[in-house]
């Protein structure tokens, strides 16, 4: 990692907003960061470790890998859990590898493993007393999961910055939700961050991959269209829907 890398100014500042806005962080907290290896999270590990030494308040970190086991089923992989460990070792940052639950072959699916997922992840802060879990999810995943739901779920709704769960006791943060995938790439290569490959069988045939395609499709056409859509999900006029 590149010494004395800070973020830029205009990032630095997206991020501060979106903590802002949804008070993401308070004095105390315990969080839990669910790091699946890919840029996104891993530029979230570091910036929640940059946080942590600069904010006026003081929080627990920690990072939580789910060792899903794909990448076994391929020569000469080396174990996810163990790349991810080394970067994370990199920021100082605590963690654990559990295996994932298991799903048998018939019955998986990407929303099967996603709520398994999740499900374990609320099981493990459980055990641990987290209070919040923090996922590396950006503005172009809110925009592209409020597609999905219209699409595919016919439902008018996207993943919020912050979600509170089980009557207050656990909290879902996501601070990137104002960057966009591109700025994030950018940084894990100014970070030296080498992300690990996803080894799903089923990842480049999911119905997200059709929304990302179909939207970079209208992003080409219409660059300033992601804007305009990313604010409508906060300008919502109920009075003009069924």
């Amino acid at each position: 990692m590149r010494r004395n890398f800070r973020l830029s100014p205009r990032l630095n500042r997206k991020i501060g907003q979106a903590m802002h806005d949804y008070s993401m962080l308070d004095d105390g907290d315990r969080v839990m960061i669910g790091v699946s290896g890919g840029v996104d999270s891993l530029v979230l590990a570091w910036v929640l470790k940059m946080w942590q030494e600069k904010a006026p308040i003081r929080f627990e970190l920690t990072a939580q890998v789910i060792d899903h086991g794909f990448w076994r089923h391929h020569e000469r992989e080396v174990e996810p859990a163990v790349s991810i460990g080394k970067q994370l070792e990199r920021f100082s940052i605590d963690y654990t590898v559990d295996k994932a639950w298991d799903i048998s072959e018939e019955s998986r699916t990407c929303f099967q493993c996603a709520r398994n997922r999740r499900s374990q992840l609320f099981e493990l802060a459980k055990e641990r007393g987290v209070n919040k879990i923090a996922f590396g999810h950006h503005k172009d995943d809110l925009i592209e999961t409020f597609f999905l739901n219209i699409l595919y779920s016919g439902n008018i709704s996207t993943m919020v910055p912050r979600q509170m769960l089980f009557e207050g006791d656990l909290s879902i943060i996501r601070p990137l939700s104002y960057i966009e995938k591109k700025e994030l790439v950018e940084t894990s290569t100014e970070l030296e961050l080498t992300p690990v490959s996803n080894f799903c069988p089923l990842a480049d045939d999911t119905n997200r991959e059709k929304v990302r395609l179909l939207l970079e499709s209208l992003y080409r056409e219409e660059p300033d269209v992601k804007r305009s859509i990313f604010a409508a999900l906060a300008n919502v006029r109920q009075e003009y829907l069924l």
